[in-house]
């Protein structure tokens, strides 16, 4: 009896602190949570991409299952998740920061532009705008999971043997942060956001507006569906990706640039970059990775979608029409207030 006393009060404890949340908040945390487990289950194939984007000699030859076998022997099941907690420890305030600023780019338009309408075309509006808030805000910690996951670390056993040298340069994320402002200052820590913000502007919108777009023909009884929310999150993700990935390739090599040991003309603008890995590397190596991506983006962005939604009905949060009305409501109540609120 005690027992269930005490989960009782703690259900009505935890119940009262949700509902004294704004809603703001309640987006940051449910953005937050699904960016951090969607990132988790696809971490051992993003590190793979990663690699396939930066170290072309080493790990395109040996194709997908190759890459696998060789970083399982050389570093061990934890290789798979090198530059995964910095990739985390970016994620979860870049994806938060996505989908509240979404929500609330949204509201906004709404707000300014009442007769605009509310099709997929605001929700790219708004998902582009978010995206480029999210990235401006976290990139820094995107810079350090490159360049942490760009190193290939050998095993103790393989380094006594002579077999592979010892090319790490960071020793974590903190010491990446420290030797990277100290190598080029603040902007060093920002290279290769140009190529970022061009890519996640059409990317962001796209991702949302196909999601949008695609649950709109879906039947009224099937909207509640996570089978259906993992489709069409899946579907939005590749048609998203697709667009923009070689601005990625060309945003990775900039990021590692000064890891390598050649010769090779530093990249300097976004463009130029772009036409210097076609030239130098080939067309082909701007598409390097897309296949594994493919195989990323797609539980990653059902991931993310779904566990957004379900942290979002677990937070009572309300729907996006209601939101907007309650702004609405209490714009025309009272004095303009907060779209926070």
């Amino acid at each position: 009896m005690a027992k269930k006393r005490e989960e009782r009060e703690t259900n009505v404890y935890l119940n009262g602190v949700i509902d004294a949340m704004p809603v703001f908040a309640k987006e940051l945390i449910a953005g937050g949570v699904a960016g951090g487990v969607a990132k988790t289950v696809v971490a051992p194939l993003e590190r793979i991409k990663i690699l396939f984007q930066t170290r072309r000699s080493e790990y395109q030859s040996l194709g997908l299952f190759g890459s696998v076998k060789k970083i399982a022997k050389t570093e061990g099941p934890m290789g798979f998740y090198r530059g995964n907690g910095a990739s985390v420890a970016r994620i979860v305030p870049y994806a938060a920061l996505h989908y509240m600023s979404y929500e609330q780019y949204r509201r906004w338009i709404i707000l300014a532009f009442p007769d605009g309408g509310r099709g997929p075309v605001l929700d790219l509006v708004a998902g582009s705008l978010s995206g480029g808030t999210a990235v401006l805000f976290t990139y820094p910690l995107d810079l350090v999971r490159t360049k942490l996951a760009y190193q290939v670390v050998g095993s103790p056993k393989l380094k006594l043997q002579g077999i592979m040298n010892n090319e790490q340069l960071y020793k974590g994320i903190v010491d990446c942060f420290s030797k990277t402002y100290k190598e080029a200052g603040l902007r060093g820590l920002y290279r290769g956001v140009a190529p970022s913000l061009y890519g996640i502007f059409p990317y962001a919108g796209l991702k949302f507006y196909f999601y949008e777009k695609m649950k709109r023909y879906v039947p009224p009884e099937q909207k509640s569906s996570i089978m259906v929310k993992l489709v069409c999150g899946s579907v939005a993700g590749l048609l998203g990706q697709t667009f923009t990935y070689p601005l990625d390739v060309v945003r990775r090599q900039m990021q590692v640039q000064r890891l390598f040991a050649s010769n090779s003309p530093e990249m300097k603008g976004t463009m130029e970059s772009l036409v210097l890995i076609a030239k130098q590397q080939g067309w082909k190596q701007l598409f390097s990775g897309l296949s594994i991506n493919y195989l990323k983006v797609v539980p990653s962005v059902a991931i993310g979608f779904t566990v957004y939604d379900v942290m979002k009905a677990y937070l009572q949060v309300p729907s996006r029409d209601e939101g907007v009305k309650e702004v609405v409501t209490s714009k025309t109540t009272s004095q303009p207030s907060s779209i926070h609120s």
